[in-house]
């Protein structure tokens, strides 16, 4: 086991990182933008580190700063947490050159992973199916672009090869508008993600999000930590998720975590990674590898009893995964709820001062979050503040102490999205399960 790590994030990850280092008895280095110099992790983090001002890009984003921070302070690995450098295969790549280990797969995987184009032909030769589309980037032949489209069939959806979050992707209803829409997803995709790749493929109309936890080693060895549905999301940023998944039969699971974890040993995957498919009457069709730690990751750890993150460290440390797929047994149902400092109406972000703080308790109840009495929220990054999880011997009792939680919860002198996580928690929808990824969407405009 290395002696001490560096967490190259903020937030609620970071804490959590911090935590499980401390439980494994590992030393931490906590780097922090001039800004982040009162966050939770930072204070109780072994050292720190100022890596730049606010802006991310000048720090939290910048490979050299970190990397020098990890070589100041003696570190032996490095972990991204989820967010900026985390899916970057350079940086992984100039993490490793540098001597420190990256808490996280090869950079080759990363970059395997991260072209969704190469992603899909990967998975299609271990049986995993996407959805229906070109089989690689778009022509220049527009009329060669348009006969892949009417095969399929419209809707299509352009889509950035690079992309992610909900950027680099548009809508196609009509053949007429197909080549405007590939110009400028183009465009788009070449200005966000420096690459200008797209594809088309098929738009399904009301699919559910559901995603597949694995966990990796460096032996040979994959597991499935089963799934999760992440289908209530607004712009494509999701808002409340769940496990396992409504609907889904136990032989539907094990079918499926065979198929992830027969394509971990393809790709020679190692660490924590996630397996995202949208699923509609009855198929699963591949998204996306993310090969990282996710923000959802508790719900996994509350039904199957395994600190992900722990296992991240063990097995970045040279250890062999610590179950067996056989000891991997689901019991009961967790909710995750996004805490954002946000209006529940407007969605405008609410930086500001935390003036009073009430965590919720109880049996079945856990909240990750970095916030505190007095602690500013910057405007700088993303509005996510916190995660409230619940847990029950079932999805109603889940969604119950979840209620329960919700009310229970303070957070005074910022705008929160809290009254709208209590609206969508008791929507009869929401209770029955099984709802779409527009759902949440069409919802706002009723």
């Amino acid at each position: 086991m290395f002696k001490k790590l560096l967490i190259a994030n903020r937030g609620e990850i970071a804490l959590r990182i911090l935590r499980a280092c401390k439980d494994l008895g590992i030393k931490t280095v906590a780097v922090h933008s001039i800004v982040d110099r009162d966050l939770m992790h930072v204070r109780l983090a072994d050292e720190s580190v100022c890596i730049g001002p606010a802006d991310s890009k000048q720090s939290y984003l910048l490979p050299s700063s970190i990397i020098s921070a990890a070589e100041i302070t003696n570190a032996d690995a490095i972990h991204p947490g989820f967010g900026f450098l985390s899916e970057n295969a350079d940086f992984a790549e100039q993490v490793t050159q540098s001597d420190f280990i990256f808490v996280g797969p090869k950079a080759e995987t990363i970059k395997l992973m991260g072209d969704k184009i190469l992603a899909k032909k990967a998975m299609n030769e271990v049986g995993i199916t996407g959805i229906p589309g070109s089989k690689g980037q778009v022509s220049k032949d527009i009329s060669e672009n348009k006969k892949i489209a009417k095969q399929v069939g419209y809707p299509v959806l352009v889509k950035a090869a690079h992309g992610g979050g909900g950027r680099g992707m548009r809508i196609v209803d009509k053949e007429e508008d197909l080549e405007e829409a590939i110009k400028l997803t183009k465009n788009e995709a070449k200005l966000a993600f420096g690459n200008d790749t797209v594809f088309i493929e098929k738009f399904l109309q009301k699919p559910r999000h559901i995603e597949f936890q694995v966990l990796c080693d460096n032996f040979g060895n994959a597991i499935c930590l089963g799934e999760r549905d992440c289908s209530m999301q607004r712009k494509h940023q999701k808002v409340i998720e769940e496990a396992p998944a409504p609907g889904i039969s136990e032989d539907v699971r094990e079918r499926m975590s065979k198929l992830v974890t027969d394509a971990c040993k393809k790709i020679n995957y190692i660490g924590a990674g996630t397996f995202e498919f949208l699923y509609q009457d009855g198929e699963f069709y591949f998204i996306e590898m993310n090969t990282r730690i996710q923000v959802e990751h508790p719900v996994t750890e509350m039904i199957t009893g395994i600190d992900i993150v722990r296992q991240q460290l063990l097995i970045a440390s040279g250890e062999k995964v610590g179950y067996s797929q056989e000891q991997i047994e689901i019991r009961g149902h967790a909710i995750e709820c996004r805490i954002n400092a946000e209006n529940s109406e407007t969605f405008i972000p609410c930086p500001g001062k935390i003036d009073q703080f009430h965590a919720p308790g109880g049996p079945g109840v856990r909240m990750d979050t970095h916030i505190y009495n007095g602690y500013k929220v910057p405007p700088n990054y993303d509005s996510m503040i916190g995660k409230l999880i619940s847990y029950g011997n079932n999805r109603n009792a889940a969604i119950r102490r979840m209620s329960n939680a919700l009310n229970e919860i303070v957070i005074e002198g910022i705008d929160t999205n809290i009254e709208l996580q209590k609206k969508l928690i008791l929507d009869t929808e929401f209770q029955k399960g099984g709802f779409s990824i527009n759902y949440l969407e069409s919802k706002f405009k009723q």
